[in-house]
């Protein structure tokens, strides 16, 4: 497959940089092709300009500045996040991504003032990620991140798509044993992908 990852943490030696490190590696190992889509490196903007909010229901075109992101969006037969959960949400990084590139005619559809998701050329999706607090915190904020991606993620891509998530809670009591276990795991659901 054609795996799009994107990756969305600012600091190389965070635990969550070595978790993007062997993503990349073991589906790579296992014979896909990784589009790898470090968000810090390459710079990407997160905000959405006047000029796209005021044409964000118009046909874009390729001298759109997202052009490049969509096209590689659009490539994709698999979609693998990589990211920490930062105040029970996406980093900025991230959620600008998907406000600047899930547009309308990429990842869905208006027809007749109704949402048509239309992100069908992604049939598996994955998101790994990483907590400070518990699980129990998470619920009790409802989880904004798990349900962004179990759900609206899950109804944009193709109807059936297998979509994963795989979650590291408690990052501020992680023990080596711990983030070893998580990082098992991950490489694990990787190369069974």
């Amino acid at each position: 497959m054609n795996i799009l990852v994107l990756f969305a943490h600012p600091v190389e030696t965070s635990f969550n940089a070595g978790l993007h490190r062997v993503i990349v590696e073991r589906l790579r190992a296992a014979g896909h092709s990784i589009d790898d889509c470090d968000l810090y490196a390459e710079d990407f903007d997160p905000r959405l300009t006047r000029k796209e909010r005021l044409d964000y229901h118009n046909q874009r075109g390729p001298g759109d500045a997202v052009a490049p992101y969509v096209e590689r969006l659009l490539r994709a037969d698999a979609l693998v996040l990589s990211y920490p959960v930062w105040n029970y949400g996406f980093p900025a990084i991230l959620k600008g991504f998907f406000d600047r590139v899930f547009l309308p005619g990429v990842s869905f559809k208006l027809v007749d003032g109704k949402v048509q998701p239309s992100l069908h050329n992604v049939k598996k999706v994955a998101a790994v990620t990483t907590y400070g607090g518990s699980r129990f915190r998470a619920i009790l904020m409802g989880d904004p991140p798990r349900r962004l991606i179990k759900r609206m993620l899950r109804a944009t891509v193709k109807p059936g798509a297998s979509v994963t998530y795989l979650a590291h809670y408690a990052m501020n009591l992680s023990t080596d044993q711990t983030r070893k276990a998580f990082m098992t795991k991950v490489a694990a659901r990787m190369d069974a992908f």
